[in-house]
């Protein structure tokens, strides 16, 4: 799953944290579920990539 988080939408920059972290709202069971494997891939997942609509026009 860790391999999706980098084209993940919800994926930003935290100064704080000076780290990226996921900026998805979700409630403490499914961040729970999400944190200990229960769930094959993400279900909050969306694709940053802005050009991917592009590229299937061309």
């Amino acid at each position: 799953m860790d391999n999706l988080c980098g084209t993940c939408a919800y994926l930003v920059y935290d100064e704080d944290y000076d780290e990226y972290v996921c900026d998805c709202q979700m409630d403490e069971d499914d961040f729970g579920r999400l944190s200990q494997g229960g769930y094959k891939s993400c279900p909050y997942y969306r694709n940053g990539d802005e050009y991917r609509v592009v590229r299937k026009q061309m």
